[in-house]
């Protein structure tokens, strides 16, 4: 014993954590692997990293070292971090708490420049399984569908499915993500994309229609387990989207036609032929897309993988013509060449397909590849066996019954029971070797082994009853082999013979029934029936010898213990023997009743029922619904439209909005000859001329006042703009300015033509309705504006007033003429080349020197301008020095930069210039929430209460006050020295003591304040509450407060400019969105908006931000000890009014990801 435990040859098994043994020290073994991980070396690490996932692919537990490797998550070292996220994806799930505390790191690993790491910190993210990172997951998802990387966006694909089995409410904002990943032409992501699809939305069949093409396309280049997705989503398409292609077959069956007919029957024949032919003819044309998907999947048939030929095979099987289908058999007679189990699939395929008798003569050409091999498994057997019966017919049934004698002989019991089975059938469906197969059953019942012969008596019954006239002799030679016979099932069939046939056997059938009344009480219950049914029908045919035999027989079983043979037994008696015969009318009737003709039994393959599942599917081969199966749809008897499978060409990056050409046959809404008046250049003037191209002469100030009113009543952003102005018209003074700005305008579009170097000129060009680029020649388009590079025209083009009427007609026909020249050479803007021509100055949405606010345009301009130190007279006056560039655009965010969207409101300048300050703000709502700390009964007498007061603390502005109201309820102690004791805080957490209560009397009520700087965490402050009694000189209570991320945040107020701009700059992975339904306790259409704000209030501590727009409200709040930014918007519906309209869309921006999703989730359920 002691040398078992010695260490002779020098070797330490134990050192190694892949290599175990039964006297390893694991405690030793994990101490070691725990120093490495804290090392600061990385090959130690990585050393350590490699034995540890050796312990996991070997299937050793690795949990406990959880704590010590998942601390190194920030290591920099790219194939440390490698293996720890493959420990963390195995592990995460079961360790959540800790797993929880490296979400940061996951999320910085997001933005990871090596794709790896992102797509492994993603897919650990995805595998937490924790609801409360549900947002946090769902942004990091969106991102990554976005990537740059195919790998990532392969593996968001992968994580969508994780997310929707954690939280189904996600499914609308995953649809979203998953049409963009159906929509990637990369053959990496395709297959994971239809795969998610499956999993979250497979009846949005509508999501493949754009896509078919496509996936048809990119199907032989897509991963083999790709295609083996697609291919089964496809089969499911083209079953619900194109017609059965097998309607209108010719199929003509002369089996049961006699072999001569008169002239009328051939008449008959060649009508129905002609009419069959005809029909034929008239067939509708298989659909291109159909087509296109059984060419395209062809090739797959040559895989070397089985699953994808398999996948192709049913393919063909469930939606391609039926003459089309033995393409695929060569493929699958290929995979019996695989290992055993693929073998069991594929032979499980072929003899549910070799069941239709169109498919019989599919298989009989590879006849010998499914003859029975010894090495073969039994399953493999009994399949192979199943298949030579189905394919079996008068030509090759002599080589089949040859294997089928050799297969007798075999020592595997089974199968030699279906072997015999399968004589049996071939006999029932071929009528000429049925006597054949009878005479070989017979010669079996001398057969040394029993089972043999009860598998043969079996089957031999079932012949006999299928030949009414029966075999004499046949019978006979059973009926003597009732004593060999020991199989149950086979002495019940011998029984059962001779009761059908005991009148042409009157005198073999009394013997063998007197033979087993000695041993009735011994045989099977399955036996002791039918020996009761021979008694009743004898009694019936032979009364004389054998009544006295059959009373004695329902004797015994009238004290059987089976109650069914108690149950045959009476009833019986009571047919054969009645009380009254003469007035008993059944016993009439009992030789009817036994005696009466029996339908043969029909022999069929036991796949035959097995056409509802789809072919290889694991429902398919067991035969029973599996959890998750989808039934194939029907073809439908109409195709639907075609036409939504047309892809239209690939949208510009340019928002819809935008020109792509100067004649706006791309990209643009073109209105003018739908009837729809196109907006002018200048808000204030009157509609242009969409035939001549240039603009009526309504420059004064009366017509510039009469158009605008006109403006304002059609175009929305026109009646914002006038709003602004607080009046219908305009003053003197400005019309005065305006002419001048149009005049100068009209000069530099003159001396710019003049020059001829418009051609040249790329511009952006912005309308108040939508942003509209240029390039090519610069002069007038449909709406007769001319666009240069000049500073002037940057300072003019916001003009009330029209410039057209300082042109004459001549001087306008030859612009035109000229653009139309130069059409042909227009360029599209590149998107750096739009962004750094946008227009500053008087159009930027920002104060001119009169007070008069111009309607902003986009969200880049004001940020532009944020940056310029929106200084609005230095835009205006034309220096181009002060356009930003390419690079001061992708300051602003790059990829998480803002989009132009309508939330970019009016601004003004003074509101600009105060964009820096943010002013603390009294809360509009005091908690009056309390929690009990410290119960009564458990302190003794001592009750702590708690509430967040949302007051500012009087020591430092990061503590969070919470009021305590300690009390003594107790009638005679006293509590003496209530102080704060130790306190277990996380990292960057603090607490500021109250001053300790000296003293506190029974019935005494006392008042303190608590702060607690939570470092903008939901983590709790862990501390012991002290006190001293007269007995006992210390007592102490530990007590947790933790704070709700509502009351982490200090309300802040801001202007809506400054809101716009801060939560442009919050965009991507800190903006969190969801949709809700406010709860009808709101209140009705005229309170509900108040009680929202009154409701956001209760919830967290924010300030409502004043708003222009009537549709949304704003909050904004900041983090208490980090100063960070929280900003809600609140989306109403647009029918407010109408009660069934209650459905919202909260949007929270704050730069803390885990702050913004717990708020999130916070206010959706105070306003669920």
């Amino acid at each position: 014993m002691e040398r078992s435990f010695s260490v002779n040859d020098g070797l330490d098994y134990s050192g190694d954590a892949s290599v175990g043994s039964f006297f390893s020290s694991d405690y030793k073994r994990h101490d070691d692997l725990k120093q490495m991980l804290d090392s600061n070396r990385d090959n130690l690490k990585l050393e350590a990293m490699k034995r540890i996932i050796g312990m996991v692919a070997k299937g050793r537990d690795a949990s406990e070292l959880f704590p010590a490797v998942v601390k190194n998550v920030v290591s920099k070292n790219t194939e440390v971090k490698k293996l720890v996220y493959v420990y963390l994806m195995r592990y995460a799930e079961e360790q959540q708490d800790l797993a929880l505390l490296s979400i940061s790191t996951f999320q910085r690993a997001l933005k990871d420049p090596n794709q790896l790491i992102r797509g492994s910190a993603l897919r650990v993210l995805s595998s937490i399984r924790v609801p409360v990172i549900v947002p946090i997951v769902m942004l990091a998802i969106r991102d990554a569908s976005a990537d740059m990387s195919p790998y990532v966006r392969k593996t968001a694909a992968h994580a969508v499915p994780k997310l929707y089995s954690l939280d189904p409410e996600q499914k609308d904002e995953l649809i979203q993500i998953l049409d963009k990943l159906l929509a990637d032409k990369t053959t990496l992501v395709v297959g994971s994309a239809v795969m998610a699809f499956e999993e979250v939305c497979p009846e949005r069949i509508d999501m493949i229609h754009k896509n078919y093409r496509k996936l048809c396309a990119l199907l032989v280049d897509v991963d083999e387990w790709g295609q083996v997705v697609i291919l089964n989503m496809l089969t499911r398409y083209a079953r619900s989207q194109f017609v059965d292609p097998n309607i209108g077959d010719l199929t003509i069956d002369g089996e049961d036609k006699p072999f001569y007919e008169d002239e009328d029957g051939d008449e008959e024949e060649d009508e129905t032929v002609k009419n069959a032919r005809e029909a034929a003819k008239n067939k509708p044309q298989m659909d291109p897309d159909h087509r296109l998907l059984l060419k395209n999947s062809r090739p797959l048939l040559q895989s070397r993988n089985a699953s994808v030929v398999m996948a192709v095979v049913q393919l063909y099987n469930h939606v391609a013509p039926k003459t089309e289908v033995p393409i695929v058999v060569k493929a699958l007679i290929r995979l019996l060449r695989s290992h055993v189990e693929v073998q069991a699939v594929v032979l499980t395929c072929i003899a549910a397909m070799s069941t239709d008798r169109k498919n019989l003569s599919l298989f009989e050409p590879y006849m010998k590849s499914f003859f029975v091999r010894s090495s073969d498994p039994t399953q493999i057997k009994l399949l192979k066996l199943e298949i030579l019966t189905n394919i079996a017919n008068e030509t090759n049934i002599p080589p089949i019954l040859r294997e089928f004698q050799t297969y007798i002989s075999s020592q595997d019991k089974k199968f030699v029971a279906a072997t015999i089975q399968a004589i049996g059938r071939c006999a029932s469906n071929i009528k000429e070797v049925a006597e054949t197969c009878l005479n070989g059953l017979v010669s079996l019942l001398s057969h040394r082994d029993p089972a043999v012969v009860g598998g043969a008596v079996v089957v031999a019954k079932t012949l006999l009853q299928t030949q009414r006239s029966g075999n004499k002799a046949v019978i006979a030679q059973l009926a003597k082999m009732v004593d060999r016979v020991t199989v149950p099932p086979a002495r019940a069939a011998i029984l059962w013979l001779l009761g059908e046939h005991c009148e042409r056997l009157p005198n073999l059938p009394p013997d063998v029934l007197r033979k087993m009344a000695k041993t009735f009480s011994d045989e099977e219950d399955i036996v002791k029936l039918q020996i009761i049914n021979l008694a009743a029908k004898l009694q019936l045919t032979n009364p004389n010898q054998t009544t006295l035999l059959c009373q004695y027989i329902l004797n015994l079983a009238k004290y059987d213990q089976s109650y069914d043979i108690r149950d045959r037994a009476r009833f019986l008696r009571h047919l054969l023997f009645p009380e009254n015969p003469e007035s008993a009318k059944l016993p009439k009737l009992a030789k009817r009743i036994l005696l009466s003709s029996k339908p043969a039994p029909v022999l069929q393959s036991k796949f035959k029922d097995r056409d509802h599942f789809q072919l290889g599917s694991l429902s398919h081969f067991l035969n029973s619904r599996a959890n998750g199966y989808q039934d194939l749809p029907a073809f439908p008897v109409e195709a639907p439209d075609s036409s939504l499978r047309n892809v239209e060409p690939p949208p510009s990056s340019y928002e819809d909005n935008l020109f792509v050409d100067l004649d706006g046959k791309k990209g643009t809404k073109k209105k003018g000859k739908q009837g729809s008046k196109k907006k002018s250049f200048y808000s204030d003037g009157s509609g242009s001329d969409n035939n001549s191209g240039s603009e009526s002469g309504s420059g004064s100030s009366s017509g510039s006042s009469g158009t605008e009113d006109s403006e304002s009543d059609s175009d929305s952003s026109s009646d914002a703009s006038s709003s602004c102005s607080s009046g219908a018209g305009t003053s003197d003074e400005e019309t005065k300015a305006k002419d001048k700005l149009k005049k100068n305008a009209a000069s530099s579009k003159l001396k710019s033509n003049s020059e001829g170097k418009l051609s040249d000129r790329k511009v952006v060009r912005y309308s108040e309705d939508r942003a509209e680029l240029d390039s090519g020649s610069g002069t007038d388009n449909d709406d007769g504006k001319s666009s240069s590079g000049h500073s002037d025209s940057s300072a003019t083009s916001s003009s009330d007033g029209s410039s057209a009427s300082s042109e004459s007609e001549e001087e306008d026909q030859k612009r035109k003429t000229k653009s139309k020249k130069n059409d042909k050479s227009a360029k599209v803007l590149t998107r750096s080349q739009t962004q750094t021509k946008v227009k500053t100055g008087v159009n930027t949405g920002m104060s001119n020197s009169t007070g008069k606010k111009i309607k902003t345009n986009t969200v880049e301009e004001l940020l532009l301008d944020l940056d310029l130190g929106g200084d609005a007279s230095a835009a205006a006056s034309g220096d181009n020095g002060s356009q930003p560039s390419a690079a001061m655009i992708s300051s602003l965010g790059g990829i998480l930069a803002p989009t132009i969207g309508q939330d970019s409101a009016s601004v003004s300048s003074a509101s600009l210039a105060s964009l820096s300050t943010l002013e603390s703000s009294s809360s509009m709502f005091i908690p009056t929430k309390t929690m009990e700390l410290v119960n009564k009964i458990g302190s003794g007498g001592l009750q702590i209460m708690s509430r967040f007061t949302r007051s500012p603390h009087l020591e430092s502005s990061s503590l969070i006050s919470i009021e305590l109201t300690i009390s003594n309820v107790s009638t005679k102690e006293t509590f003496k020295q209530i102080r704060v004791g130790n306190k277990t805080l996380a990292s960057g957490m603090s607490v500021y003591d109250f001053e300790p209560i000296e003293v506190l009397e029974p019935g005494k009520i006392m008042v303190v304040t608590l702060g607690i700087d939570f470092n903008d965490t939901t983590q709790g402050a862990k501390m012991e509450i002290l006190w001293a009694t007269e007995v006992e000189p210390t007592k102490k209570h530990t007590v947790t407060i933790t704070a709700p991320v509502g009351e982490l945040i200090r309300a802040v107020s801001m202007s809506e400019a400054h809101f716009i701009a801060q939560q442009g700059k919050l965009r991507g992975m800190n903006e969190h969105e969801t949709k809700t339904l406010v709860s009808p306790a709101l209140g009705n259409s005229n309170t509900t908006t108040t009680r929202l704000v009154q409701k956001v209030y209760e919830t967290a501590n924010l300030l409502q931000v004043p708003s222009t727009q009537d549709d949304l409200v704003r909050f904004a709040g900041q983090t208490t000890s980090q100063k960070t930014l929280a900003l809600v918007t609140i989306y109403l519906p647009k029918g407010i009014d109408d009660t069934n309209s209650n459905s919202i869309r909260l949007v929270v921006n704050c730069e803390k990801i885990v702050i913004g999703s717990m708020l999130l989730q916070e206010l959706k359920e105070a306003l669920k």
